[in-house]
């Protein structure tokens, strides 16, 4: 039988180090503890999937590692990675072409305009999107624009990527695809990702780990090391096997909050 096991250090090299970190909004009795002593380590290369209710701080989690919310104690230490942030909608500039969509971070960093010409052709073809460049996004699928989103991601030159639900609308079929083709990218620019999701089989396709966080505030309640090797199949019954063990323990933590 199949077993999902606690988990242990992938690799001693860290690309994100959260130390006992807590996030507080607002002040005085109207103040709200989004995250509560939490630490969590991220390997280099690593793929970490965090699963848990809503309102769990997961969101919050991102902004803090990539820097767009500060923690109200402790640390987040990424070193000198480069950090860069994909969301659940594309949100995609409707008056902009694919290709000047892709290229919106290059012109924020001054990367002169043939070498970002070359960069979105290359990107064009890693998301598997060649000659799609002058499309504008009403013209793309749901599937489609969330590719263009992870081009735009990758073209800030990041070696960690944090993904928010990025598949979360998206069909089943859809969602699969993208399964194989974020793997894949990962694979091939040897990328550190760390992946917010609801979908527990999801987290267990795609993660090495999957970190279960409490109901808020959000805390670390327990870390799986994923078994089975990859490419997996979310349908397969070693996927499903391993994601009800942590489904059931999910189910405890909602039941203790409800």
């Amino acid at each position: 039988m199949t077993t999902i096991t606690e988990s242990k250090p992938l690799t001693d090299t860290k690309a994100v180090e959260i130390d006992d970190i807590s996030k507080v909004f607002g002040r005085g009795r109207g103040a709200v503890t989004a995250i509560d002593g939490m630490s969590i380590s991220v390997g280099t290369g690593e793929f970490l999937a965090i699963v848990g209710a809503s309102g769990c701080g997961k969101s919050t989690l991102l902004s803090l590692i990539a820097g767009l919310e500060q923690p109200t104690t402790g640390a987040v230490d990424v070193g000198d990675h480069r950090v860069a942030m994909m969301f659940q909608e594309a949100s995609l500039f409707p008056w902009l072409t694919v290709g000047a969509n892709i290229e919106v971070p290059m012109k924020v960093n001054k990367v002169p305009k043939a070498e970002r010409r070359q960069r979105v052709l290359e990107l064009l073809d890693l998301v598997r999107l060649t000659g799609f460049e002058r499309k504008r996004p009403h013209e793309l699928s749901g599937g489609m624009r969330q590719r263009v989103a992870l081009a735009r991601a990758l073209a800030q030159d990041a070696d960690v990527l944090l993904m928010d639900e990025p598949f979360g609308a998206l069909d089943a079929m859809t969602r699969d695809i993208l399964h194989d083709e974020l793997e894949r990218i990962w694979r091939e620019k040897s990328l550190t990702v760390v992946f917010v999701t609801h979908n527990v089989r999801e987290a267990v396709r795609l993660g090495d780990r999957v970190v279960l966080l409490s109901s808020r505030p959000g805390r670390v309640i327990k870390e799986f090391t994923v078994q089975g090797e990859r490419p997996r199949r979310i349908d397969s019954g070693q996927i499903a096997e391993q994601a009800a063990a942590i489904t059931d323990r999910l189910r405890e933590e909602v039941s203790r909050h409800a």
